[in-house]
């Protein structure tokens, strides 16, 4: 029985603007990533929108190299390609842009409920929650996946981590898509780079989403204070290693900043995965018939998505790299799905392989300090999903054309009809 097929045949142009969010609504320009990496691995990017440009980092040891020297290169300047005056990143700083030690202080507020540990004590709510989720989306024939099934049960999950509830939930998943979505008018009635959002420039990612979040962070806050509990806005307003509590404007950031990573990236990585399946039949059939195949499965589908398609680091000291001479203050982007599609790390790096053996792809950042904290999370959501899919359904079919994000740092498919083949 086969276990692999190719899952792009068509790695789109090979000289699209990077840095444009246009280009993605046509998805992933692999094409390009993959002239760049095997001509200038570590290549100087100039911006569309008039930004300082950037050296873009595509290969995979050298974008490891980068995500764990934070001596070399600092995250205080930011993680995306937007440039912040001072009182802009002051204001809007979370622990993503912060180095250690400061970092792993911030980290260990909330560590311990995403370990590998705890996340599998939550394994049977969250299993019955992608149950509740899958049955509720297969009453109808035709539905889109991503709405009814890659968001729902994130979004639950989250909410049962904060302690909040699920009516909430859509309020909490809006204002998310809002944020990583900010550079989408399907999302956003202030896209960053089609509208003038100056007046939001010291809120996190440009939005006034960012405002409504704080108001409910704040609300929240208040019922932690007269009513301690065990989630994790309770964890965030209890002391630091140091004995301090963080300030409000530290506890709505990191708020934010959860709201933003909890729902968007594992959503668009389901729906990437079924997007595969439903493309390479073959594969549907071969992992239905050995279930074995499902954590090889869920990590190449985590390596093809690479949802997270870039982070940004600022160079800290002048330093050559491949030859290159890189200034301090430079920008440096390390691209995540250029290094998780490297034929020096991945053979065969366009194919998907549902048993490949070696695996150490990117789409958490590997084992640098910003290792994603929602990895071991994520992957059991994953996990869950799919393992209840296969028990219920023969295969998917599309029902309509899909939709990607407009950004050029989350990819995403937004819109997925599809029509459900029930076993």
């Amino acid at each position: 029985m086969t276990y692999v097929d190719d899952y792009l045949a068509d790695l789109g142009p090979g000289d699209a603007d990077i840095t444009s969010h246009d280009t993605y609504t046509a998805g992933v320009p692999h094409a390009t990533f993959e002239h760049l990496r095997s001509t200038d691995p570590v290549h100087w990017t100039p911006e569309s929108d008039g930004g300082s440009g950037f050296w873009s980092i595509l290969r995979y040891d050298d974008a490891l190299d980068v995500s764990r020297d934070v001596e070399s290169f600092t995250s205080t300047g930011g993680i995306r390609l937007e440039e912040m005056a001072e009182d802009e990143k002051l204001a809007r700083r979370t622990m993503m842009e912060m180095d250690p030690p400061e970092h792993t202080r911030y980290r260990r507020l909330v560590s311990k409920g995403f370990t590998r540990r705890s996340v599998e004590s939550y394994e049977n709510e969250i299993r019955q929650l992608a149950v509740e989720v899958i049955e509720e989306a297969l009453e109808h024939d035709e539905f889109d996946f991503v709405h009814a099934i890659a968001e729902q049960l994130p979004m639950r999950m989250l909410g049962r981590l904060l302690g909040t509830s699920d009516e909430d939930g859509h309020k909490l998943v809006a204002w998310g898509d809002a944020l990583l979505g900010n550079s989408d008018p399907d999302f956003t009635d202030f896209p960053v780079d089609l509208t003038d959002t100056e007046q939001f420039r010291m809120v996190p990612f440009r939005s006034p989403a960012s405002i409504q979040i704080f108001q409910y962070a704040q609300e929240q806050a208040d019922q932690r204070r007269a009513c301690p509990s065990s989630d994790v806005i309770s964890q965030l307003l209890a002391p630091t290693t140091d004995g301090e509590p963080l300030t409000d404007l530290e506890f709505n950031n990191f708020f934010t900043l959860l709201v933003a990573a909890g729902n968007d990236t594992t959503r668009y990585t389901m729906t990437h995965g079924l997007w595969t399946m439903m493309n390479h039949p073959s594969l549907w059939e071969a992992w239905k018939a050995d279930p074995e195949l499902t954590p090889t499965a869920v990590e190449e589908i985590l390596r093809t998505s690479a949802v997270t398609m870039h982070f940004r680091r600022t160079a800290a000291k002048d330093l050559e790299l491949r030859g290159k001479q890189i200034e301090a203050g430079d920008k440096v982007v390390i691209w995540f799905n250029a290094a998780n599609h490297d034929p020096e790390r991945f053979e065969d790096p366009y194919r998907f392989d549902l048993a490949r053996p070696r695996n150490d792809h990117m789409a958490f950042g590997r084992n640098g300090p910003h290792l994603c904290l929602g990895a071991w999370l994520a992957r059991m959501e994953i996990r869950l999903v799919f393992e209840e899919l296969l028990k219920r359904v023969e295969r998917f079919e599309s029902a309509g054309p899909h939709e990607y994000l407009r950004s050029n740092f989350i990819a995403g498919i937004k819109k997925l009809p599809v029509r459900a083949v029930r076993s």
